[in-house]
């Protein structure tokens, strides 16, 4: 009896909610390129990535997101391009997004380790909304739209990003051309607007011998109008070749919101995460975390993995670039 009040209230947020949330990866870290443009050609490399999340596993109209994304260092690694393709689906709406992306790279010293990278990314997004997964109260209720409805908006990113052998540090923002999909007054109760999130991400790698390398990080998370969201991250690099650590998820006030509600709880989710190199250019990862609140009595967890590949050549930074 508690699962289905657990999906008829879901339902219920499906048909209320005003604003299309980002996707949330547990590995952002090994998915710069889907945070900050300006990460584009970090690696310095051609680099191949694929990402997979299905997040509430066991809850009816749970998230679902793919993201896959390539870049490279271009013209002396003074300049990163990337392309990012990302589909998300949570209950009725769906997004699909193609984003290019160009980053503007600044060697500060000698060494060339120590880089600043401004970012631009621009693409579209396809923005849709199922009418046939809503359960109506009222049969015919013209609120509902029939079958699917789409529409395709501009989407406009932009970043800039410091790094250097043991430290990064990167700020940047996403939707920046918000909109709202209503085709027709008889649904604008369905909108579903693209809001603007912005992010703040920083880590550090701290050798601890010739085998271990300890790496903190840190990621906020902020759309104007929702909770803002904290992931802390803890990984141990071993023999440069393995990934092992763990991240926790929470809402943190850094300012008011008025239109919060009250009581609502902070802790949202820990977890574990692994990434392993089978080859010195081929990464695989996988990501397990669960919810911290009521909502861990009804799913399963989430469930994410990843693969990565790059060419590796002479110019190759890794693996003395920890990030």
């Amino acid at each position: 009896m508690k699962k289905i009040i657990l999906i008829g209230i879901f339902n219920l947020m499906s048909i209320l909610v005003w604003s299309q949330q980002n996707a949330q990866f547990g590995q952002y870290l090994f998915n710069g390129l889907y945070i900050n443009p300006a990460y584009a050609g970090y690696k310095e490399e051609l680099y191949l990535q694929a990402f997979a999340r299905t997040q509430w596993t066991g809850i009816k109209g749970a998230p679902q997101t793919l993201s896959i994304s390539a870049d490279e260092a271009i013209r002396e690694e003074s300049l990163g391009i990337g392309a990012i393709i990302t589909k998300d689906k949570i209950g009725a709406q769906s997004s699909l997004t193609a984003s290019a992306n160009l980053a503007y790279r600044i060697k500060l010293d000698r060494t060339e380790t120590n880089i600043l990278a401004f970012g631009l990314g621009a693409g579209v997004m396809q923005l849709g909304l199922d009418g046939s997964l809503l359960n109506p109260v009222e049969q015919g209720d013209n609120r509902i739209p029939a079958g699917n409805v789409s529409q395709i908006m501009p989407d406009i990113r932009a970043g800039i990003h410091y790094s250097n052998e043991k430290f990064f540090i990167g700020l940047s923002a996403d939707n920046l051309l918000t909109k709202t999909l209503s085709n027709t007054d008889d649904y604008r109760l369905l909108n579903v607007k693209v809001e603007p999130h912005f992010y703040l991400t920083s880590g550090l790698a701290l050798p601890l011998n010739n085998n271990f390398v300890f790496r903190p990080s840190f990621l906020i998370k902020d759309d104007l109008h929702g909770p803002t969201s904290l992931d802390l991250n803890a990984f141990m690099l071993i023999n440069e070749r393995f990934w092992i650590g763990g991240m926790y998820r929470t809402s943190v006030k850094l300012y008011p919101k008025s239109n919060l509600a009250s009581g609502l709880t902070a802790k949202s989710a820990m977890g574990v995460i692994s990434e392993f190199f089978i080859q010195q250019n081929l990464r695989i990862g996988y990501g397990f975390d669960y919810s911290l609140n009521k909502l861990g009595n009804y799913d399963y967890g989430s469930h994410e993995i990843s693969i990565g590949y790059y060419l590796v050549t002479k110019k190759s930074r890794r693996p003395k670039c920890y990030f």
